[in-house]
């Protein structure tokens, strides 16, 4: 009976062995070339004192022009100036946000691909972006816009980069009324960090803004039970609280 026994008890010793050594289920893995879906931007709590506004905790490297320009902008983010008296232009005007303020809209946005472009459509006031993915350069001399004119290329099947310029300069930044002129240039570089959640790297760079690149990273996560719905921009709802839907 003991030999026969010592066996089984070494037979279970050792299953429970491999099973404390299984590795966990791996997260799904993203994939390749492929952001089509819903999104809604999520930043970790750490970032949600300031990422429902700006891009960073620290104040980005103003120029003396840019920092005459952000003291006259009255945001209704610092609970100073109400709807009534702020000067901002999405407020005020129902302007289109720009890029990449259009971020700081907490409503999400969709990917749709098609064989020459992306589409970036956005919940808020069906803001619209096409991004060429047909291998054009940038325009050297592009017409002004809101939303700017956007290439973007796939480096390693993984990053999808998304480089805009041709703004006009009646937008801010962000909420808090950074400044930008007609040399802005935007980067973004989206990237899977597995099948449901995305993580967009800025880089933000216009010599006559800014002394040195604004950078910053958000996150965002799938959403593929959602539907885009329709926001218009009229005035009422737009003391945005809280990054949250």
């Amino acid at each position: 009976m003991v030999r026969s026994f010592v066996p089984q008890v070494a037979a279970l010793a050792w299953a429970s062995l491999l099973c404390a050594q299984a590795p966990a289920p791996a997260a799904p893995s993203a994939p390749a070339r492929d952001l089509t879906g819903i999104w809604m931007v999520r930043n970790p709590s750490s970032m949600r004192a300031y990422a429902g506004a700006t891009f960073t905790k620290e104040e980005p490297d103003l120029t003396p022009w840019a920092l005459a320009k952000y003291k006259e902008a009255k945001n209704s983010n610092n609970g100073i100036y109400t709807l009534e008296t702020t000067n901002d232009p999405v407020i005020t005007k129902c302007y289109p946000p720009g890029v990449p303020r259009v971020y700081f809209h907490p409503y999400p946005f969709e990917f749709v691909s098609t064989p020459s472009y992306l589409l970036m459509l956005y919940e808020y006031d069906h803001t619209l972006r096409r991004i060429y993915t047909d291998g054009r350069a940038l325009p050297r001399d592009p017409d002004p816009s809101w939303m700017g004119t956007s290439v973007g290329r796939w480096e390693n099947d993984t990053t999808f980069v998304v480089e805009t310029v041709g703004f006009n300069d009646k937008t801010w930044l962000d909420r808090l009324g950074h400044p930008h002129s007609t040399e802005l240039r935007v980067t973004e570089r989206f990237r899977r960090t597995d099948r449901d959640h995305l993580q967009i790297d800025f880089i933000i760079q216009d010599p006559k803004a800014l002394q040195k690149p604004w950078t910053s990273t958000f996150f965002a996560e799938l959403r593929p039970k959602w539907e885009l719905g329709e926001i218009s921009c009229s005035g009422d709802y737009l003391d945005f609280k809280t990054f949250e839907k």
